[in-house]
C-alpha cells in the first residue's frame, strides 16, 4: 500500500505541474505572440519611425561590412522605402531597394541639409545617428520613400495659387486635369478650417475643421489611415495645400490601443480556457475510464459472477498482447491485481461452498440411508416386544437381544465414522506423527488377517522391501487405512480370492501394494471410490462396509502427504497403490 500510494501522490503531484507548465508556457507563447502582433501593428502604423528604430537595433557593423536581418529588406520593399548606411566617411557602406538616381557617398553639408528638411530630390527622408555602431566609429541610417505629391502640390501651387487658396475658376480645371477619382484637394488655414476642397473622395467638406493632431497623426502613424498625406505649406498666407492620395473610406477617427489589446486579451483568455478543458477532459477520460472499468467488476461481484472480473473486450482494453497492462492502466496496477487475487479467492470460496452444500446433501442422504434399515430393525424388534402377543423364551430373547445390540453397534460406528470422514476432510484432526519401519509394520499388520479365523473367504502374502523404508505416521491412523483398504478388498470378492501386500521403494517415496485377483471394477467405479457413500451399505454389512471406508483411508494418507491410486479392470483384480516420503 505505501508504494501504490507514494506512486499515487507523485504521479498526481507532476500531473497538476504538468498541467501549470503546460498553461503558463501556453501563455507565454501568446503573450508573445500578443507583443509581437502589436510591435507588428505599431511598426505598420509609425513604420517611418519605428522601422529605423528596429533596424538600428537589431544591424551589426563591423568594419563597413553590415549584417542585417532579411525580413528588414524585405519589409522596406513591401511598404515603398529604400534604405542606406552611410559611414563617417560619408560613403554608403550597404543599401537595399534604392533607385538609380540615389548617390553612392554624402558631403557633410548635403547629409545635415537632408536631416533638417527631411527631404532628397523627390523622396521623404528620415534619418537616424548611430554613435559607436562600428567599433568607436559612428554611422548614419537613411529610410525614404517617394514622395511625389509634395512635387506636385509645389507645381499646382505655382500654377493655380491665387492669395493662398486657388484662384476662382480654376478649380473644375484641376480637377478634370490632374485630380484622379481616388485623390482629393484640400487647402487649410492655420487653426485646420477647410477652405477650399476640390475632389469627390473627401470626407470633411468646406468650412469644416481638423482637430489639432488630427494631420499630424495622419503624418506620424500613415499605416493607420487608408490614405497617404502631401502637404505644402504657403508661408505668405500661412494656409497650407495638402494632397491625400489613396481611397478613403472613413473619417479620420481615432483608434486607441487598449481596445485592441483588451480584444487580444479575451482571445488569450478564452484560448486558455478552451485549453485548460481539453486537458481536464483528458484527465477526466483517462482518470475515469480505469474507474469505470472497477465500477463494472464490482456489480459483476455483486451479482456472484467472480470469474467474470473482466470481460474479453475489458481484458483487450487493459492488457497488451504480450500480457503487460497498457500504460493508461498502469497507474492501477496494484489495485488491478488486487482485485484479481480477491475475485479468485471469492470465485474460489463460492466453488467451496457448493462443493460443502453438495458434500453435506452427500452426507445426509447417506447417513439417511445408512441409519434407516438398522432403525427400521431395531423398531421392528420393539413392536413386538410392546405388543405382547407373542411368548418368547430366553433363546429367542437372546437373539432379539444381540440383533439390537449389533444394529445400535453399527449405528454408533457409522456415526464415529460420519465425524471421522468430516474432520479429516477440514484437517480438524491434529495426530503426532513418530517414524515407523513400513516393512515390519505392514507385516506384523497382514500376520493379523492371516491368524484371523473368522475370516476364510481370502487367503493373504506378504512380500517386503529388501532394505529398511522408515516414513513419518501416526501407528493407530496408519493401521486404520491399511485396514480399510484390505477389508475392502475380503468384503468385496468372492471366496477364494487371492490377497497380496506388497513393499517397496520408488526414489524417494515408499510405497504400499494391496492387490486382489477378484472381480476387479469399471471405470466408474474406480473414479468414484473414494467418495463417500458411492457403493451404499446393508445391514448385512460391517462398519468397514458402510460406504466411508475408502474416503478415510484416502483421508488419511492425504494426512500423511501421502499419494493413493488405484489399478483395476473387470474381472482382472485390484491393486491399490500407497506411496509415502521416506526420512533418512
Amino acid at each position: 500500500m505505501r508504494r501504490i500510494r507514494t506512486r499515487l501522490t507523485l504521479h498526481f503531484t507532476y500531473q497538476v505541474l504538468l498541467l501549470w507548465v503546460i498553461i503558463v508556457v501556453s501563455l507565454i507563447i501568446m503573450l508573445l505572440a500578443l507583443i509581437n502582433y502589436l510591435v507588428n501593428k505599431d511598426l505598420k502604423r509609425t513604420f517611418s519611425t519605428s522601422a529605423l528604430d528596429g533596424i538600428q537595433a537589431e544591424t551589426l557593423i563591423d568594419h563597413d561590412k553590415v549584417k542585417m536581418n532579411e525580413r528588414w529588406s524585405k519589409m522596406l520593399g513591401e511598404q515603398g522605402y529604400w534604405l542606406q548606411i552611410i559611414n563617417e566617411s560619408g560613403s554608403v557602406i550597404y543599401s537595399t531597394n534604392t533607385t538609380a538616381d540615389l548617390k553612392n557617398s554624402y558631403g557633410a553639408a548635403e547629409l545635415l541639409n537632408i536631416q533638417e528638411t527631411r527631404r532628397l530630390g523627390s523622396y521623404y527622408v528620415v534619418s537616424s545617428l548611430a554613435s559607436d555602431a562600428d567599433g568607436p566609429r559612428s554611422v548614419l541610417f537613411l529610410m525614404g520613400t517617394l514622395d511625389l505629391g509634395t512635387q506636385q502640390l509645389k507645381e499646382w501651387f505655382q500654377q493655380y495659387n491665387s492669395g493662398g487658396i486657388i484662384r476662382p475658376g480654376a478649380e473644375t480645371e484641376l480637377e478634370r486635369q490632374h485630380i484622379r477619382e481616388d485623390d482629393y484637394l484640400q487647402i487649410v488655414d492655420a487653426a485646420g478650417q477647410i477652405l477650399q476642397s476640390v475632389g469627390k473622395a473627401g470626407k470633411l467638406g468646406t468650412g469644416e475643421r481638423y482637430h489639432p493632431l488630427d494631420l499630424v497623426s495622419v503624418r506620424a502613424e500613415p499605416g493607420r489611415y487608408p490614405m497617404k498625406l502631401s502637404s505644402y505649406y504657403d508661408e505668405t498666407t500661412g494656409n497650407t495645400w495638402l494632397l491625400h492620395q489613396g481611397k478613403p473610406n472613413m473619417k479620420l477617427v481615432k483608434q486607441t490601443l487598449f481596445r485592441e489589446i483588451m480584444v487580444i486579451l479575451i482571445v488569450i483568455g478564452a484560448a486558455v480556457m478552451v485549453l485548460t478543458l481539453a486537458i481536464s477532459i483528458w484527465h477526466g477520460y483517462r482518470y475515469g475510464q480505469p474507474l469505470m472499468l472497477f465500477a463494472g467488476w464490482f456489480e459483476r461481484m455483486s451479482q456472484g459472477r467472480y470469474s467474470e472480473a473482466l470481460t474479453e473486450k475489458e481484458r483487450k482494453r487493459v492488457f497488451r498482447r504480450n500480457g503487460k497492462i497498457r500504460m493508461r492502466y498502469r497507474l492501477y496496477k496494484e489495485v488491478i491485481a488486487g482485485f484479481y487475487e480477491m475475485a479468485t479467492k471469492l470465485d474460489a470460496s463460492q466453488r467451496e461452498r457448493k462443493m460443502l452444500e453438495q458434500t453435506r446433501e452427500e452426507w445426509m442422504t447417506g447417513i439417511s440411508h445408512d441409519l434407516r434399515t438398522p432403525l427400521s430393525t431395531i423398531q421392528g424388534y420393539g413392536h413386538l416386544l410392546e405388543s405382547g402377543q407373542f411368548t418368547w423364551n430366553e433363546a429367542e430373547l437372546k437373539e432379539m437381544g444381540r440383533m439390537i445390540r449389533e444394529k445400535g453397534d453399527f449405528m454408533l460406528e457409522l456415526l464415529q465414522d460420519f465425524s471421522l470422514t468430516f474432520q479429516l476432510k477440514n484437517n480438524a484432526i491434529q495426530f503426532p506423527l513418530e517414524p515407523i519401519e513400513l516393512n515390519e509394520f505392514v507385516r506384523r499388520s497382514v500376520l493379523r488377517y492371516v491368524n484371523d479365523a473368522t475370516i476364510d473367504t481370502a487367503s493373504f502374502s506378504f512380500e517386503e522391501w529388501g532394505e529398511d523404508l522408515t516414513i513419518m505416521a501416526n501407528p493407530k491412523w496408519f493401521q486404520r487405512m491399511l485396514d480399510n483398504i484390505i477389508i475392502n478388498a475380503v468384503k468385496h470378492n468372492p471366496e477364494g480370492t487371492e490377497i497380496s501386500v506388497r513393499t517397496g521403494e520408488d526414489g524417494e517415496n515408499a510405497w504400499i501394494s494391496v492387490s486382489d485377483n477378484g472381480r476387479g471394477m469399471d471405470e466408474e467405479t474406480r473414479r468414484n471410490l473414494f467418495e463417500r457413500y458411492y457403493r451404499g451399505t446393508s445391514t448385512d454389512e460391517t462398519t468397514e462396509g458402510a460406504g466411508l471406508g475408502m474416503s478415510i483411508a484416502h483421508a488419511i494418507v492425504i494426512a500423511h502427504q501421502g499419494h493413493i491410486r488405484v489399478n483395476s479392470n473387470p474381472q482382472q483384480g485390484t491393486e491399490v497403490i500407497m506411496e509415502f516420503p521416506l526420512i533418512p
